[in-house]
């Protein structure tokens, strides 16, 4: 069973806590990992990636010092060797143009405000990483019990 990552970056304790809580019901199948700036999510990327790991999902705030959310998914989208990561802006302080950056240089696949609802939250991470398993090939059987139903049947057609 091959390792798939989702990353989880917040400058804000509390707020990275809620979203792991929230993912909770993945993290039986998924490895989720959490870094407090882009820095550090752009590090861990590239060690998971050197390790042969899959980062499946990169879930970011978009106000953080140094680098924004959308800095740091504007430059993994420019990496080839994630042209498959999902990505998800979660967000309470962008403004318009922030948003629409975010969808055409960071290439975003979803967009929370906060404050989000949890189950939607993780709805839209298990239908992101179930995307990125089809797009990649990765045999879905391993992870069928965390993965979106509706995904997986629309792929099966």
């Amino acid at each position: 069973m091959e390792k798939i990552n989702i990353i989880c970056v917040d400058d804000q304790r509390e707020v990275l806590s809620a979203v792991l809580k929230d993912l909770a019901p993945l993290a039986d199948i998924f490895h989720i990992e959490d870094c407090e700036s882009a820095d550090e999510a752009l590090e861990l990327i590239d060690e998971l990636d050197a390790e042969g790991e899959h980062v499946a999902l990169i879930i970011s705030d978009h106000v953080m010092p140094g680098k924004t959310g959308v800095e740091l998914l504007t430059e993994v989208s420019a990496d080839t060797r994630f042209s498959h990561t999902r990505k998800m802006l979660l967000t309470g302080q962008a403004t318009h143009a922030d948003t629409i950056e975010a969808i055409n240089s960071a290439c975003i696949d979803r967009y929370f405000e906060k404050p989000w609802k949890a189950e939607l939250l993780c709805d839209a991470a298990k239908a992101l990483v179930t995307q990125y398993i089809f797009d990649l090939g990765i045999d879905y059987r391993d992870y069928q019990d965390a993965l979106d139903t509706n995904v997986v049947f629309a792929r099966l057609k």
